[in-house]
């Protein structure tokens, strides 16, 4: 199946596998991935920057027919219902987001909800680039009942889960909804780096930009 999302304009100065990476909704729901490959993504994540070395982050493996995949599937949205239980593997995000009752005299121990949720997105990034890396396709998305989903996996009251990331490869788009073929086709945009790059003032476009 050619990948006729990426490059896309804009693009073409990054390096592999950023230049091409896009996010599909059609995967080959035969297709599995074996432990050793899903255990290299999650190495992926390990190696993520954090601050202090707490690498506050936790992944539920949720590979296709496990008991966290069923337990993810009910509360999946109507939108994603379709195409993410196609994918061979689910890997929902986590991190900490209060202090546990013993860590409150520890001041390493959490360092607050927006460092752990800044450093979570890291560790997804640098999953979802080495499964980019590997051959395969990783679709982000947080269109499910996090709280539902995390009383089913037994997750803490102090943790929270806050995306799902679904790998696996391309499939057939025959064998899926006119809905998701759709969001196949739809064109790769994003804003122009004057609207995300400010320079001395809020607002006001850096000077590298025209």
């Amino acid at each position: 199946m050619t990948d006729s999302h990426a490059p896309m304009p804009g693009a073409e100065s990054l390096a592999e596998p950023m230049r091409s990476r896009w996010s599909p909704s059609i995967f080959d729901a035969e297709h599995t991935l074996s432990t050793a490959e899903i255990r290299t993504l999650l190495t992926a994540a390990q190696w993520a920057p954090s601050s202090g070395n707490m690498q506050p982050w936790r992944f539920v493996v949720a590979e296709r027919g496990s008991a966290a995949h069923d337990a993810l599937r009910p509360h999946l949205s109507r939108g994603n219902s379709g195409w993410v239980p196609r994918a061979s593997v689910v890997f929902l995000a986590a991190t900490q987001v209060e202090p546990e009752p013993d860590e409150t005299d520890d001041p390493r121990a959490f360092k607050g909800a927006d460092v752990n949720i800044y450093a979570l997105g890291q560790a997804a990034a640098h999953l979802t680039l080495e499964a980019q890396a590997m051959g395969l396709w990783a679709h982000q998305f947080g269109g499910f009942d996090k709280s539902a989903t995390g009383d089913a996996l037994g997750v803490p009251a102090s943790w929270r889960i806050v995306a799902g990331i679904a790998v696996g490869v391309r499939g057939n788009p025959a064998e899926v909804s006119e809905r998701d073929q759709e969001r196949e086709h739809r064109e790769r945009r994003r804003k122009p780096v004057e609207e995300i790059a400010y320079g001395d003032r809020w607002g006001s476009p850096w000077r590298g930009v025209d």
